[in-house]
């Protein structure tokens, strides 16, 4: 004969092991929203002064992503990132390549051993470049702009003599050992129209950063740069000499700049000085000023002038981190 009360106790116990075994499934998986709203007044290339928003004098480009992270068990993970453009002019994608997902496309795996990744993503010599680039590899980077091709409908966000992302890329990324890493992309020549690989070497340690960036498609000359940032507190000081080809002409130079802090607000300057530049009529001295002031963890506004290869640049704007 059964117990009324042992049974509806039991089905409770169930009940609260599946939802413990659910929770606990789902906690193992991941998907996060996440984006930036950036726009801001400003002029470009001799233009008038507009609303600008994905431009080369934005801090950012506006952008929305999405990205998911499996634990697979025995410290293997799998991930992905979806990441598109935006204009908040009028809303239009403004993407960094030919898809509606042109920022990001990619899966990878992980663990201890390392991150091995396959798709459309930022390239082993941009994050070479981010370790000591003072802006955070801002649209107005003087050093991105100097030293990449500028193709006039994307802004250059600080590869070396390439774009920022690269399509096709299969890479492997070191694991962190004691600040030092490294990764090495590979493009087939099938998928690339020739045979490209992209690689970096890093070490960040505490107010030390130092980055090493070089890529190179086949039939062409390698392209390379390296930098480094030390950080004294509230004052940061970061020099490179970059190398740059487009096709067989080639521009070469060094930066040196600096940011000061004072609580919320920044003031960073960055000077570029070329030693040959066989992609204009002569050799220029590039500068950047920058101001923000972070108004909470997540948003700040910010002013820039750039001087760029004898025009004058600038842009005022507010980003937004979400």
């Amino acid at each position: 004969m059964f117990n009324l009360g042992e049974l509806a106790m039991k089905k409770s116990l169930i009940a609260l092991a599946v939802i413990g075994f659910s929770g606990a499934a789902m906690a193992q998986s991941s998907v996060t929203l996440y984006g930036v709203a950036d726009v801001g007044v400003g002029k470009m290339e001799g233009g008038k002064t507009e609303m600008i928003s994905a431009g080369t004098m934005n801090n950012g480009t506006s952008r929305l992503g999405v990205r998911g992270v499996e634990d697979l068990g025995g410290g293997l993970k799998a991930g992905f990132n979806f990441e598109t453009g935006l204009s908040l002019e009028n809303g239009d994608t403004s993407t960094a390549g030919a898809g509606y997902w042109g920022r990001a496309a990619n899966l990878w795996l992980g663990g201890n051993w390392g991150t091995f990744k396959m798709g459309r993503t930022l390239t082993p010599s941009f994050y070479g470049v981010a370790a000591w680039e003072l802006t955070g590899t801002a649209n107005y980077s003087v050093i991105g702009n100097t030293y990449k091709y500028i193709n006039p409908q994307v802004a250059p966000t600080g590869a070396i003599g390439a774009g920022a992302r690269n399509s096709s890329q299969f890479s492997y990324k070191t694991p962190n050992l004691g600040g030092f890493s490294a990764e090495v992309g590979y493009i087939t020549k099938q998928d690339n129209g020739a045979a490209k690989w992209d690689a970096n070497a890093i070490y960040a340690n505490g107010p030390i950063g130092i980055g090493l960036s070089a890529n190179k498609t086949s039939g062409s000359k390698t392209n390379y740069s390296l930098g480094g940032k030390y950080n004294f507190g509230n004052f940061a000081l970061a020099t490179s000499y970059n190398v740059a080809h487009i096709v067989n002409a080639q521009r070469r130079g060094f930066s040196l700049g600096g940011t000061a802090t004072f609580g919320a607000a920044s003031v960073t300057l960055d000077l570029t000085r070329d030693t040959k530049n066989q992609w204009g009529s002569k050799k220029y001295t590039n500068g950047l000023l920058e101001a923000k002031y972070a108004l909470s963890k997540r948003t700040f506004i910010y002013g820039a002038y750039l001087r760029l290869d004898g025009d004058n640049n600038y842009g005022i704007g507010v980003r937004h981190n979400f």
